[in-house]
């Protein structure tokens, strides 16, 4: 009789604590694009091999639950692109030596359903799931592979899904197949968390517009539709990159939306000048539902060959949030003059 009262006691205790340590919020993170640098056509890799690359940014990026980016380009050491490579046309090879730093850096998921991934075609594409495999790093994005992915932390379960507008990608102009791999986490995962690689290029493209848009004759996305199809079917968190350059937020029907989050860590391959080189590092907090309690925007800058440094004048959430006035003027949130971010 004692021992079975002590056992009784001692599973309420248990019970007690575990309810004590459950945390009120989460807190995620998110950043664009990553490529941290290239050995085609020429070699162009940070000193160091990169160490310093996310010095800055580690920390904010450890201390989230989950953290998640875009990773532009292949981690392989050899191969041939099929690309006619110019002034207007890139192939990103990133040696695999420098895959453990995205692992370093805090990074939980990355997509790879962008116009990179397939730089040094299936051989590329093998060679950075390796990579990405062997560091516990879970991916998405690429058809004829997992379309999304589980990662569970502290014992909630993340669900990740990528979407990009190639035709190797899980292409976010597929809406049937959208609603199925949303849907399908939903019902599997505590948070359904959605990316996606879309919109036109460049630093005239910062605006989020209406409807379709298109760049270089290809299709890339009505991207406003999208992201809120994504929420109806049930994600919590939709977050883009694509534009090279920070778009507009919107909170939309409790949710989170980020439309592009830009270029964050691509010291070599693509321009840094003016808002090119702002890199904007999102941490948000959520119910254990997934709707939004506050978040940050911490501004970061890119210099060439350097990578992302913490901005003390906030240019990135000044940027974001003076485009989000523009094209989502009627979304309840607050943004001010240091990034953070609230409910008006």
């Amino acid at each position: 009789m004692k021992k079975t009262f002590l056992s009784a006691l001692l599973a309420l205790a248990a019970f007690t604590a575990g309810a004590q340590t459950q945390k009120e919020t989460l807190q995620v993170a998110f950043t664009g694009d990553i490529m941290m640098g290239t050995t085609f056509p020429s070699v162009q890799l940070p000193p160091q091999e990169g160490r310093q690359l996310f010095v800055d940014a580690a920390p904010i990026l450890q201390e989230a639950d989950v953290a998640a980016g875009n990773l532009e380009g292949t981690l392989c050491d050899g191969g041939q692109t099929h690309k006619k490579v110019s002034k207007v046309c890139y192939a990103f090879r990133t040696p695999t030596s420098y895959a453990p730093l995205l692992q370093q850096a805090g990074y939980d998921f990355l997509s790879m359903a962008n116009n990179h991934a397939n730089d040094f075609g299936a051989d590329g594409i093998a060679s950075t799931r390796r990579c990405l495999d062997r560091l516990g790093i879970a991916h998405a994005g690429i058809q004829g592979y997992e379309p999304a992915v589980v990662v569970e932390r502290d014992g909630v379960r993340y669900g990740f899904c990528a979407f990009g507008h190639n035709g190797y990608t899980v292409r976010h102009q597929d809406l049937g197949q959208v609603r199925q791999i949303v849907t399908s986490l939903v019902n599997q995962c505590d948070i359904v968390i959605v990316s996606f690689h879309g919109g036109a290029e460049g630093s005239s493209r910062a605006r989020l517009p209406y409807g379709k848009e298109t760049f270089c004759g290809e299709d890339r996305g009505s991207l406003r539709e999208f992201a809120h199809f994504c929420i109806d079917a049930g994600a919590d968190v939709v977050y883009g990159h694509g534009p090279h350059v920070a778009r507009a937020v919107e909170l939309y029907k409790e949710h989170f939306i980020a439309y592009s989050l830009g270029n964050f860590c691509t010291p070599y391959g693509m321009s840094l000048g003016g808002v090119l080189g702002y890199a904007p590092l999102l941490t948000l907090e959520l119910t254990p539902d997934g709707r939004f309690v506050s978040g940050q925007i911490h501004s970061f800058l890119q210099a060439k060959g350097v990578g992302p440094r913490l901005d003390a004048a906030h240019r990135a959430a000044r940027e974001i949030r003076r485009l989000t006035a523009l094209d989502v003027p009627g979304t309840p949130l607050v943004i001010d003059d240091e990034g953070r971010i609230r409910r008006k």
